[in-house]
């Protein structure tokens, strides 16, 4: 990582960081394009290069729960224990099944445009409320590990992912954020640690870039920290856009 590669990855996890954090979204989802395209990091290893992300800009928060007394309990153990080995799962099948650009370019278009519609759909026009019966803890479990492999594979913790699903099946939001948080930072540490591990083994761009990655999560814990002074509505819509237009150039570059 030269200089200018590590200021730019810092600019963009302040930035990234500030406009998703007020609204409930990982930042890696939007950071792990930036590495793509801008910073170039090579495929895989941009996927555990992502993943420091989290490791470095989760701990604040973790910390502000802990604070509250509402961090741990039963979902947060039920989330990791499907999330850790699913992250495993997720950078076997990244590294030996799918190490090339083009697919994983389609993953990236199939991850952001369901997602940029949710965020512009919940803020234009937001559910009503309505009484729905929570998953058993099997079916948490089984969820976290799908949500497991999916962030092992792209580079995300899950919590993006796991949260808006839990809640829309009834799980209190108080509850879900700090599991989801929780799990988020041990999958990302988990996977990290799992994709250096396959790089002693196996040849090509496999292990994360350090640098790289912990200079983006500095940029992504301050960022975290402006949190407060950053109006919701607005950054709604604005990452909605953008999570859709990022997911429909991939997924036109990836049919070329």
């Amino acid at each position: 990582m030269d200089w200018s590669s590590g200021v730019l990855g810092f600019v963009a996890g302040l930035l990234i960081s500030t406009g998703t954090a007020p609204v409930g979204v990982s930042g890696a989802v939007f950071l792990l394009p930036v590495q793509v395209s801008v910073l170039g990091v090579p495929s895989p290893a941009v996927t555990p290069t992502n993943l420091l992300f989290n490791v470095v800009a989760g701990p604040g928060a973790l910390l502000r729960y802990r604070r509250a007394r509402s961090l741990g309990g039963p979902l947060t153990r039920l989330l990791i224990a499907g999330t850790v080995p699913g992250v495993v799962a997720g950078a076997a099948i990244r590294v030996f099944a799918v190490p090339g650009p083009r697919i994983f370019r389609f993953v990236i278009a199939a991850l952001l445009l369901p997602l940029g519609i949710w965020l512009a759909a919940r803020t234009l026009r937001p559910a009503p409320p309505r009484t729905t019966t929570a998953p058993t803890a099997k079916a948490t479990t089984a969820l976290a590990l799908a949500v497991g492999v999916v962030g092992g594979f792209y580079g995300i913790g899950g919590g993006s992912i796991l949260g808006p699903l839990l809640v829309g099946r009834g799980v209190p939001v108080t509850a879900v954020a700090p599991a989801a948080l929780a799990s988020t930072f041990v999958t990302s540490l988990v996977g990290a640690g799992t994709y250096a591990a396959l790089a002693l083994t196996s040849t090509g761009d496999i292990a994360p870039d350090w640098p790289l990655g912990l200079t983006c999560g500095l940029g992504g814990y301050l960022g975290a920290r402006l949190q407060p002074h950053v109006p919701d509505t607005a950054l709604c819509l604005l990452l909605g856009a953008l999570a859709m237009a990022v997911g429909t150039l991939y997924a036109v570059q990836g049919l070329r």
